[in-house]
C-alpha cells in the first residue's frame, strides 16, 4: 500500500517530498507514491551516491546546476524532501511530474 507519510508533515513552501528507489536501471520519475513523487535512481544507496544522483537529477530537471538543489531531510531514508533555489515547491513538483515516464 502506498503511503502519504513522506509528504504528510512537509509544508508546501519547504520543498518537494520524494520516495527514492535506489539501484534502478535508470534514473527517472515514475509517478506518485501517495502524495510524494516516486523517483528511481541508478546509483546505489551507498556513501551518499543515491542522494547525489537525486540532487543532480532534480537540479537538471529544473534547468539548474547540481549545487542549486538541496536535500532538506531524508539523508539516510527513502523518503526525502528536496528543494531547488529559485523555485517554489509547487513549481518544482510540476517540473518533476512532467518528467514522469508514461507506463
Amino acid at each position: 500500500m502506498k503511503s502519504d507519510r513522506a509528504a504528510s508533515s512537509v509544508p508546501e513552501e519547504s520543498g518537494v517530498a520524494l520516495r527514492v528507489v535506489p539501484n534502478a536501471k535508470k534514473t527517472e520519475v515514475v509517478g506518485l507514491y501517495g502524495t510524494a513523487i516516486k523517483l528511481k535512481v541508478a546509483s546505489p544507496a551507498l556513501e551518499g551516491k543515491a542522494n547525489a544522483a537525486v540532487l543532480a537529477f532534480v537540479a537538471h530537471a529544473a534547468g539548474k546546476s547540481g549545487n542549486s538543489a538541496e536535500l532538506i531531510s531524508g539523508e539516510k531514508a527513502r523518503d526525502k524532501v528536496v528543494r531547488v533555489h529559485g523555485f517554489s515547491a509547487s513549481e518544482l513538483r510540476s517540473i518533476l511530474l512532467a518528467q514522469a515516464t508514461l507506463r
